[in-house]
């Protein structure tokens, strides 16, 4: 098979190259520089040829390509027509495969959808670690499940990777700008470079990783029916992780365009840390799913060692080549194309290993609660039923104590006014096996941090500088929330210093409600009390495409 790879002496173009010209195919490497595609060419036994593929991309079907791969990009710049080549891949009657990580990029090829059809041509956008080899690895993870809460992808890089400059284009111009992110069932902002969370691909492999747009973000929601879909990418150096925060930063007070001489200045100071750190790195998808009353978490993970993650996203299009025949005509996002057998079989010949295990993904009160945890109404259990980001709304009657001590407290703590009827709305965030809860009450807004505690049927939860541990004795499918230890920056306070918690959840005409009611120590009365009741927010639609 005669296969043209655009930007075929670029970081990933020169690897899928070098993996296609080992399954024996006819490869033509093109690019601006003929000297570049030469040298390439020379060393992997390929076809050199120069093409302006922006100013004369119809020039490279002289050599009759059966497929053609745009490894070029950056896809976010391709300007007025970002579809010229697959379109003139339909008039050279080729199939065409692309590595974008665009977005926008990789949803709308289905424009061409009704014309590929016609022609019987293959158009796949985003043949590349996402979302080519993510969607097809969690595919394979989501079988046997009956509801998909969550798929989390991570992808962290050793630093001795190179940086091509359209990968460093792409993310340095999502920083400091938000997107449209699927959590809890509902599109949410999502702050690029943000919600930082550490991922473990080994016992000695711990890396911190943040949210970036790609193209799963907007895919995955429906075709998976997914309730949160996440993506993070991270560095392996500290520095690096601190400046791209630093960008993020200015990027918010003054949006400056990415252009090529910007673009060539972040690469240069990147490339100034290439010295340091490892050429290992990898990936992890993981999908939390329910089947039957059981909730699992199930992980792949990858690693790639001496040097060989750069040809980690030229897998997807190895394997989607290897098996062009059996892939149905059309233009799309390359979505589950192939199966993850086909993808491991791709990476066969490269330093990586991988490993898929399963485990029990109890939320937090599941855990403590254990056995009592069937107890509850199944109200209660929706708003304890948390795998990532879960959002309830409803609304509250606030009391307030005026005591001098209660509202010293109530300043502290943040908690709201009194108001007959307020709008009050609870984001539960999970934080590996505990959870940030924030309460806003028309926009005054406190959180908090709980954790399980060392004891069953407890939890521990932190405001500020304090920290209190409950019990949660279960009654009539709700319930109750008495404090009954506490501590001030890790020293223990006595039971005559505790607040007096009277708080209840219970369930009233299948809605849940709450009561929650604190009172000062030394007889200081009342500090807040809010009751009302909560609704999950509603399910919106799941796609933005």
């Amino acid at each position: 098979m005669k296969v043209i790879v655009l930007g075929g002496y670029g970081v990933f173009g020169s690897r899928l190259a070098e993996l296609l010209v080992r399954d024996g195919h006819d490869v033509v490497v093109v690019g601006r520089s003929l000297s570049k595609a030469r040298a390439l060419s020379k060393k992997l036994g390929c076809t050199p040829m120069a093409v302006d593929a922006r100013a004369e991309p119809d020039a490279m079907f002289a050599a009759s390509p059966d497929v053609v791969v745009d490894a070029a990009g950056p896809f976010q710049a391709y300007g007025r027509d970002p579809y010229v080549i697959p379109r003139l891949c339909l008039e050279h009657g080729a199939d065409y495969l692309d590595l974008s990580d665009d977005a926008a990029f990789t949803a709308g090829l289905g424009v061409l959808d009704d014309q590929a059809r016609g022609s019987e041509r293959k158009l796949l956008s985003g043949v590349s670690s996402v979302p080519g080899l993510s969607s097809s690895i969690a595919a394979d993870l989501c079988v046997g499940l009956d509801e998909i809460l969550l798929i989390d992808t991570a992808i962290l890089p050793g630093n001795r990777a190179p940086r091509g400059a359209s990968v460093i284009s792409s993310i340095i111009g999502q920083l400091g700008t938000s997107s449209p992110v699927w959590r809890g069932g509902v599109w949410r902002d999502q702050q690029c470079w943000s919600d930082s969370r550490n991922v473990r691909l080994a016992p000695d492999l711990e890396r911190s990783a943040q949210y970036i747009e790609v193209p799963d973000i907007v895919l995955f929601p429906a075709f998976f029916g997914a309730r949160s879909v996440m993506f993070r990418a991270g560095m392996e150096l500290t520095i690096m992780t601190i400046g791209m925060r630093a960008v993020g930063l200015l990027r918010r007070r003054w949006m400056f365009d990415i252009t090529p001489r910007r673009t060539a200045l972040f690469q240069w100071i990147a490339n100034l840390f290439l010295r340091f750190g490892t050429d290992r790195g990898g990936m992890r998808v993981a999908v939390v799913g329910r089947r039957g009353t059981e909730l699992i978490r199930r992980e792949w993970r990858l690693i790639a060692e001496a040097g060989d993650g750069p040809y980690i996203p030229a897998v997807a299009a190895r394997a989607v080549i290897r098996r062009l025949a059996q892939i149905a005509p059309g233009a799309r996002p390359c979505l589950a194309e192939t199966t993850r057998t086909e993808i491991e079989q791709a990476m066969a010949d490269l330093a990586v290993s991988t490993v898929t295990d399963e485990a029990p993904s109890p939320t937090l009160f599941q855990a403590v609660l254990a056995d009592r945890w069937a107890d509850l109404s199944p109200e209660v259990q929706s708003l304890h039923g948390v795998q990532d980001i879960e959002s309830f709304s409803g609304k509250a009657r606030v009391t307030r104590g005026d005591s001098l001590i209660a509202r010293l407290i109530a300043w502290l703590f943040g908690f709201p006014a009194a108001a007959d009827e307020t709008p009050v709305t609870v984001t539960k965030m999970r934080i590996g096996a505990g959870e940030i809860w924030e309460r806003n009450f028309s926009g005054r807004v406190f959180r908090s941090y709980c954790k399980p505690a060392d004891s069953p049927y407890r939890f521990r939860e932190r405001f500020w500088l304090f920290n209190f541990e409950m019990d949660l004795p279960v009654e009539d499918g709700g319930l109750r929330l008495p404090v009954r230890r506490g501590w001030f920056l890790g020293i223990p306070l006595p039971r005559f210093l505790l607040p007096k918690s009277e708080s209840r959840e219970y369930a009233l005409n299948g809605v849940f409600h709450f009561d929650v009611a604190l009172s000062a120590p030394f007889g200081g009365g009342l500090i807040v009390r809010y009751r009302g009741h909560l609704q999950p927010d509603l399910r919106q639609l799941a796609s933005l495409t």
